[in-house]
């Protein structure tokens, strides 16, 4: 039996601020719950399943080699977030206060594909589905 991943998790600095920039760039829910729950911001990103066929909630992932000449913050795990228009969600995310880092890669097969970073110092990255 595979385990399916089902879950992520990222830190914040300003909860209130986090919560905006994820409302603003992708449109995901936010709630905050309160200090018995530590003060955790719940993020919902989807409320059907995203790829039809797929088993319900499955999120697939990969690995890539470490290198000595790519900076430090790109080899650390990420949160691919699936967009239909890279370039207006690079434009989302600017406007909410991200930074994007760098311009759109294509990956044959898969899409166009682009790593940024949220307002709270998280990297993560933006795919646009072939």
């Amino acid at each position: 039996m595979m385990n399916p991943v089902i879950h992520f998790e990222m830190s914040y600095q300003d909860r209130e601020r986090a919560a905006a920039f994820y409302r603003a760039a992708f449109g995901w829910q936010t709630q905050m719950l309160g200090a018995d729950m530590g003060h955790y911001l719940l993020l919902t990103t989807a409320v059907t399943d995203a790829k039809p066929g797929a088993p319900a909630g499955a999120i697939g992932g990969g690995m890539f080699a470490r290198s000595a000449d790519m900076p430090a913050h790109m080899q650390q795990p990420s949160v691919v977030i699936g967009v239909e228009d890279v370039l207006a969600a690079m434009a989302r995310v600017r406007a909410a206060g991200g930074q994007v880092l760098g311009e759109p890669m294509t990956i044959p097969g898969v899409g166009e594909y682009v790593p940024f970073m949220d307002t709270e110092g998280n990297r993560l990255s933006m795919l646009q589905p072939s």
